[in-house]
C-alpha cells in the first residue's frame, strides 16, 4: 500500500492502543487470569476460568488461520513461526515464567489489570518484569541466554520447512496442499478445544466468561491483523516493504513481557530519537487504561500493597523469573499462549507447556507449604 510512514506508524500503534484497552477492560470485567486458571484446577478442581482460556485460545487459532489462508498475513515472518527452533530456550523459559507468575500471583497480563485497578504491588512486580526482561534482551541475562541456550535448536529449514507451523509439518509429511493443511490442523484444533469447552453447561450458561473469551480470542486476531496487513507498506527511503511500529520489525500481536521492557527503554531514553512508540508498548499501556476504565466505572478502584515482607519476596523473586522466562520462552501466556498457538507454531505449544509445567508444579509446592504451617 501507497502512504505515509509517519500514518502507518500511527495507525498501528493507535490501534494497538484500542485493542489493548479492550483487552484490558474485558480481561478485568471476568477475571481472566491463567494462572488464576490453572489454580482453580490445581486447588478446587473447578476448569471454568480454564474453559474461558481454551476457547479464546480456539477463536484465536481459527481467526488467524482464516487471516493467513486468504492472504491478509504472512505468518511466516512473525518471531514465533522462523524455522529455527530454539527448544530448550523455550521449554525452559517457558518453565521459569511459569514458576515466577505463580509467585507474583499472575502473568504480567494479570499484573497489568491490577495495576489499572489500583495495586500498587503489581506496579512494582511489573517494574521488575521489565528490568529483568530488559537485561535478558539486552544485559547480562541476555549474555547467559545467548551463550547457554539459544544455541541449541532445530534447523527446520535445512529440513525443508519454511516455518515451524503444525500445518508445515503436516504438508510436508503428507504432500497435501499447505493451505489445506493449514485449515485442516487450525479447524481440527479449534473444535476440539470448543467442544472440550462447550461440554460443561454450566460454562455454557455463563454469557460473561463465554462473551468474553470469544471478545478475547478476536483481539488476538485484530493484533496480527493490524500489524501484518495495516501496518505493512513501502519505506520511502528504502524502497522496500516492511512491517512498521513494532519492535520485532515484523508482524506481531499482544504480548507482554519484552514490550515492558522496550516501554522502560522508552521512558529512561525518551530524547533518544531512534526510539518510537510501538504496537507492543501501547498494548501495555492500553491495557492498564481498559483496566483502569473498568475499575473506575464499576467502582471498584481500590489501592493495594504487599501483604507482608514473605509477600514481597516472592512477587520480586516471580517477577525476575517472568522477566527471564518471558524473554527467553518468546513470550508470555499471552504472547506465546494466544497470540503463539494462534499461528500454530509448534514452538509456542512448547514453551505454554512450559509454562503450565513450572506453574502446576509451583502452585502444588505452595500447596504442601500451606499445609504444613
Amino acid at each position: 500500500m501507497e502512504s505515509n510512514p509517519e500514518q502507518i506508524a500511527a495507525l498501528v500503534v493507535g490501534s494497538g492502543f484500542v485493542i489493548a484497552f479492550v483487552f484490558g477492560l474485558v480481561a478485568a470485567k471476568s477475571n481472566f487470569c491463567t494462572m488464576g486458571a490453572l489454580a482453580d484446577i490445581v486447588n478446587m478442581g473447578h476448569w471454568g476460568r480454564m474453559r474461558m482460556w481454551l476457547l479464546a485460545a480456539a477463536v484465536a487459532i481459527a481467526g488467524t488461520a482464516l487471516l493467513s489462508y486468504s492472504g491478509q498475513v504472512d505468518l511466516s515472518k512473525s518471531v514465533a513461526q522462523r524455522p529455527s527452533l530454539p527448544w530448550l530456550s523455550l521449554a525452559l523459559g517457558g518453565l521459569l515464567f511459569g514458576v515466577g507468575m505463580t509467585l507474583a500471583g499472575g502473568c504480567a497480563n494479570k499484573n497489568l489489570v491490577r495495576a489499572g485497578g489500583g495495586s500498587v504491588r503489581s506496579l512494582v512486580v511489573l517494574t521488575f518484569v521489565a528490568i529483568a526482561s530488559y537485561m535478558t534482551l539486552k544485559g547480562l541475562f541476555g549474555h547467559w541466554r545467548a551463550r547457554w541456550l539459544d544455541p541449541l535448536r532445530i534447523d527446520l529449514g535445512a529440513r525443508g520447512w519454511a516455518d515451524q507451523g503444525l500445518d508445515t509439518s503436516l504438508a510436508q509429511a503428507t504432500g497435501i496442499d499447505p493451505k489445506a493443511a493449514l485449515l485442516g490442523v487450525a479447524a481440527a484444533i479449534a473444535l476440539a478445544l470448543a467442544a472440550f469447552v462447550f461440554k460443561d453447561r454450566r460454562f455454557r450458561a455463563n454469557g460473561v466468561q463465554v462473551g468474553s473469551a470469544i471478545v478475547l480470542g478476536l483481539l488476538v486476531v485484530a493484533g496480527w491483523y493490524v500489524t501484518g496487513h495495516l501496518g505493512f507498506g513501502e519505506n520511502p527511503d528504502t524502497l522496500e516493504n516492511m512491517f512498521f511500529a513494532t519492535n520485532t520489525r515484523t508482524l506481531e500481536s499482544l504480548s507482554f513481557v519484552a514490550p515492558l521492557a522496550y516501554a522502560l527503554e522508552l521512558m529512561m531514553l525518551w530524547t533518544d530519537a531512534s526510539l518510537r512508540l510501538t504496537f507492543g508498548i501501547a498494548s501495555v499501556l492500553g491495557v492498564a487504561a481498559g483496566s483502569l476504565a473498568y475499575a473506575l466505572a464499576s467502582a471498584k478502584f481500590r489501592w493495594e500493597g504487599f501483604a507482608s515482607v514473605a509477600d514481597l519476596r516472592n512477587q520480586l523473586a516471580g517477577a525476575v523469573l517472568m522477566g527471564f522466562g518471558g524473554v527467553t520462552a518468546l513470550g508470555c501466556t499471552i504472547g506465546q499462549g494466544l497470540s503463539g498457538l494462534s499461528t500454530l507454531a509448534i514452538g509456542s505449544f512448547l514453551a505454554v507447556g512450559g509454562i503450565v509445567a513450572g506453574s502446576v508444579a509451583t502452585l502444588k509446592w505452595m500447596l504442601r507449604q500451606a499445609e504444613r504451617a
